[in-house]
């Protein structure tokens, strides 16, 4: 949790980029990456000089070089703490002909993290700007892995309130959910396949380093964690670098997160890999069938993204692996060939567990599109018997263009720190939708139809052609009408008479 003194100096930080001539805050945020991946490496290489004196050894990895002649600077003059203390003509200078050079060649090492810099682009215009950043980010106190997580979020949410780009975002409650709700392993395999900023994937590491505390007692563990764990994909080559390092700053090593469309026949390989799928694909779109995977077309004929996403889902994970995914309403009960076959597929080739019905303002103010989360098990064999549905209307925060909170930070999300009343559980009915979906197989399936969550058999789902809409199955309670017979009736009418003429007496009396 980020204090309001941090907070401030991230917005001071913000601001200055603003007011300093750059106004996109992709440009933003990819520039302050640069500047605290440069930060980062001097800080790894400080340690290993660290435990090289301590142990009396040589140093075991050397990150900055001894000597650099091509880049014609000594090694020392490329690192943050260096770069740090000089004024900012030659702070510039250093950065823009030495630096991101030397940023670019990191490769060496051979982390995801290093591949991404290879493109990095130095377009801060101005010394004062950069030394004003450099002077910032300083100050900015990330001494652990919380923290430094906590500020890159932080940042990554001033992409959506600038009202830009917030298609990358998926509001972290609603990820949290998805996570809560999956149950993450430490022997997991995940991917997303439409990562952006990577957010599934680092609320997938912090749920990890809370619920197992043996996380990292063995060699193997760590090496899964940090090296096989995370899998992203993406197509744009800035939100990959914005997404890794917002894994790195969460403590994760070295992900697998490579830029390629997640659709084409590239990937073709990508299948029964891996273990949990979490994802927030593109809703929009269509695609050539010349560029679409053709093991996707033998499964929904299709060119709609949403579709062959869902889709692409199935292909990808192993026999067992779940999945979390967010997909608009029409996926639930659009009326072609290729929405019913798809359904179909998830309930009767596989175990379809719960549909999430979002509230339509989860998404604003970049959609307002309604959406649901498809909660299944790939199996192949079925093994859907009841479909749990829970209608969610409210998140923790209003569904209007501004989506302020309703409620304090400690009451919000699936997980609150602190127990909510129950005026405040229908302000964030997250916390209801974990508890209740631990219990769909038991007590769940009691539930009247006219209750907030309940089941609904496999068997009526296929008699409504796989229809997967909450409201296809919702019954409503309708107040009982009181029957008033006509002499009663009559009675009211004549005592409502008798009120007003006696009002109009005592009316007259008062004006003489």
């Amino acid at each position: 949790m980020l204090t309001g003194e941090i907070r401030n100096q991230v917005d001071q930080l913000w601001n200055s980029f603003w007011s300093g001539g750059i106004a996109n805050p992709i440009e933003v945020i990819e520039q302050i990456t640069y500047l605290l991946f440069l930060k980062r490496l001097d800080e790894e290489q400080t340690l290993a000089e660290a435990k090289a004196r301590q142990l009396s050894q040589p140093l075991d990895r050397r990150i900055f070089p001894e000597g650099n002649d091509r880049l014609k600077t000594p090694y020392a003059h490329l690192r943050w703490s260096y770069l740090r203390t000089q004024e900012s003509r030659a702070q510039f200078d250093l950065v823009s002909e030495h630096v991101f050079p030397f940023l670019r060649t990191v490769g060496g090492e051979g982390s995801t993290y290093a591949h991404h810099m290879r493109d990095a682009r130095f377009t801060i215009p101005t010394p004062n700007l950069l030394s004003k950043a450099i002077q910032l980010i300083d100050a900015i106190r990330m001494d652990d892995r919380d923290t430094k997580g906590d500020v890159y979020e932080y940042m990554l949410s001033k992409i959506a309130s600038a009202g830009q780009n917030g298609q990358f975002r998926t509001p972290r409650h609603i990820i949290q959910l998805m996570v809560e709700l999956t149950r993450p392993t430490p022997k997991d395999v995940v991917c997303d396949p439409a990562s952006g900023t990577c957010g599934f994937l680092v609320a997938t590491s912090e749920y990890l380093r809370d619920h197992y505390k043996d996380l990292f007692d063995t060699e193997e563990s760590r090496h899964h964690f940090n090296h096989e764990l995370f899998h992203g994909f993406d197509s744009d080559a800035t939100m990959l670098r914005i997404g890794s390092m917002n894994l790195l700053l969460h403590g994760v090593e070295n992900p697998d997160i490579e830029r390629r469309d997640s659709l084409s026949e590239d990937n073709a390989g990508e299948v029964d890999k891996y273990s949990l799928v979490l994802a927030n694909p593109p809703f929009a779109g269509s695609l050539d069938y010349e560029s679409t995977a053709k093991g996707l077309q033998q499964t929904v004929k299709t060119k709609k993204t949403e579709l062959l996403f869902l889709a692409l889902f199935i292909r990808m994970l192993e026999v067992g692996g779940r999945a979390a995914v967010i997909v608009p309403d029409g996926v639930l009960f659009g009326s072609s060939n290729a929405h019913k076959s798809l359904r179909k597929i998830l309930v009767e080739d596989h175990k379809l567990d719960a549909v999430v019905s979002l509230p339509s303002g989860a998404f604003k103010p970049y959609a307002g599109v309604s959406t649901a989360i498809l909660f299944f098990t790939k199996t192949g064999v079925g093994g859907t018997d009841y479909v749990w549905f829970y209608d969610v209307q409210a998140d923790g925060w209003s569904l209007d263009d501004k989506r302020t909170p309703l409620l304090s930070e400690d009451k919000l999300g699936p997980d609150p720190r602190t127990p909510l009343t129950a005026e405040e559980h229908a302000k964030n009915n997250l916390p209801d939708v974990a508890a209740r979906y631990s219990q769909r197989d038991g007590t769940e399936r009691e539930n009247p139809r006219t209750a907030r969550s309940f089941s609904v058999p496999k068997a009526e789902i296929a008699e409504y052609n796989y229809d997967l809409s909450l409201n296809r199955y919702k019954q409503v309670v309708h107040e009982e009408i009181k029957h008033v017979s006509p002499k009663e009736v009559l009675a009211e009418l004549q005592q409502l008479e008798a009120e007003i003429h006696l009002g109009l007496k005592e009316l007259e009396e008062m004006l003489g």
